[in-house]
């Protein structure tokens, strides 16, 4: 199996800590230097790519406008956990960007699929 790129995995709730916007960060950075980058979002990371936050109320940025430019830095593959979103009650077109669904038999190819894993 060849191995491509970086995936960064997140798994943190959008706000409460920096650890959803580290991820980003870290996404973002590793396309800058023309490293091929995919997300997977898991566990609490689902929340992240919920449309319609509004996290101004708590003095936070909106992590949906910085997600919505992933496409402009080449980071086009977004993978959500299929069972995280089901356990959260959440569907697909709550979603606010395409994502590729992966099951959780699925997600060890997955990670053998990419040189480098991150956890953030």
């Amino acid at each position: 199996m060849s191995t491509e790129g970086i995936l960064v995995m997140t798994r943190s709730a959008p706000y409460g800590s920096s650890a959803a916007r580290d991820a980003l960060d870290v996404a973002l950075t590793c396309s800058v230097f023309e490293q091929p980058v995919t997300l997977l979002f898991l566990d609490d990371g689902v929340f992240q790519l919920l449309k319609g936050q509004s996290p101004s109320v708590i003095g936070q940025k909106n992590l949906n406008a910085v997600q919505q430019s992933l496409p402009l830095y080449d980071i086009k593959r977004l993978c959500v956990s299929t069972s995280s979103l089901e356990q959260r009650g959440l569907r697909q077109d709550e979603l606010i960007l395409p994502v590729e669904l992966v099951d959780d038999a699925a997600l060890p190819a997955l990670l053998a699929q990419h040189r480098h894993v991150l956890s953030i």
